[in-house]
């Protein structure tokens, strides 16, 4: 009789434990129950949140449940980011990560309140987008080439603009400097409108930018290209070689998206969202919006995708110290 009630008991207790896991169970099979919240660091309009739009569209496709776009912009991306490091890792809340920042800011600065290796779970890449070098009209160089010879017969007289110290087109035009070995002068703006409109009326002799945004001052008579600073001529403006084409082997400077979860996220779900990308990266919206920034869609997970993260933030760091470039 006692062996009897002690298996009894033994049973029991089986039982009562798996109803406390099966919630467990159910949600990890479930997911995703609920809407999901994917943040874009960076303000509505720009060509991150059209990605970032287009992207929640597709991934809502495949998995059923809304995805909600929420614009948190601030400290070059770095707020939106901490809300989603600083995030319930359950799948809910997901990150539009950029070249800005994830390679970038942390060697930029050494205040960034989050580690993007430590505290993000990569998902997937979206797309890798080339910048366009330009300069104005009366600037005598037609060609990378021919701008090299003007700096290097003037050191510290030939300037480029930006659309601010640490971002990427300012990057762009340290990385010419390094490569070349150049004395060139930055010149900062805020924003990219008031850098475009130096450059073309003289003010500024060049600068690196968005294809896109550069692409109807070019059709307009107002800038001139130089060079496409990827590995490959864009489609958008094929007539225009690329940096490396132009006599500076092995240089590439892109800008490029994908999507994270917090650290921690289980891989049930951090499979899911791999999923869900592969098809939206299928999606003729998702395909129009990449090309209409002059970029190419690329699609690497897991340990691909952290050794792809781990070379820009190498290619970064080096030109950011070589030039002890810092923001406060």
């Amino acid at each position: 009789m006692r062996a009897l009630i002690h298996s009894l008991r033994r049973a029991l207790a089986y039982f009562l434990a798996s109803l406390v896991l099966m919630p467990a169970f159910a949600n990890a099979k479930e997911y995703p129950s609920a809407p999901i919240t994917l943040v874009v660091p960076f303000p509505g309009g720009g060509g991150t949140d059209s990605i970032g739009r287009a992207v929640a569209q597709a991934m809502a496709k495949s998995l059923g449940q809304p995805v909600i776009v929420e614009n948190r912009p601030g400290a070059t991306g770095a707020l939106g980011t901490l809300q989603v490091v600083r995030a319930k890792p359950d799948g809910y809340t997901l990150l539009l990560g950029s070249n800005g920042t994830i390679s970038i800011n942390p060697s930029l600065d050494k205040k960034l309140p989050y580690n993007p290796v430590r505290d993000l779970t990569p998902v997937s890449t979206i797309a890798s987008v080339p910048f366009l070098l330009v300069a104005n009209n009366e600037f005598a160089a037609n060609n990378i080439q021919e701008l090299i010879q003007i700096a290097k017969a003037k050191p510290g007289v030939v300037n480029f603009a930006s659309t601010g110290t640490g971002s990427t087109n300012h990057l762009v035009g340290e990385m010419l400097k390094s490569k070349a070995h150049l004395d060139m002068v930055h010149i900062p703006y805020k924003g990219a409108a008031p850098a475009m409109n130096d450059v073309a009326g003289g003010t500024v002799q060049f600068m690196s930018g968005d294809i896109n945004t550069l692409l109807p001052m070019i059709q307009g008579g107002k800038l001139k290209p130089l060079a496409v600073t990827g590995s490959k001529r864009s489609a958008l403006i094929p007539k225009v070689p690329t940096v490396s084409e132009s006599g500076i082997p092995d240089f590439e400077a892109n800008g490029w998206f994908g999507l994270y979860a917090p650290a921690g996220t289980s891989e049930n779900v951090i499979h899911k969202l791999e999923q869900a990308m592969s098809e939206a990266l299928k999606d003729p919206e998702v395909i129009n919006r990449v090309n209409a920034l002059g970029g190419v869609l690329i699609s690497y997970t897991g340990e691909k995708f952290k050794a792809f993260q781990e070379k820009e933030r190498i290619r970064w760091k080096e030109i950011i110290q070589e030039n002890n470039i810092r923001i406060d």
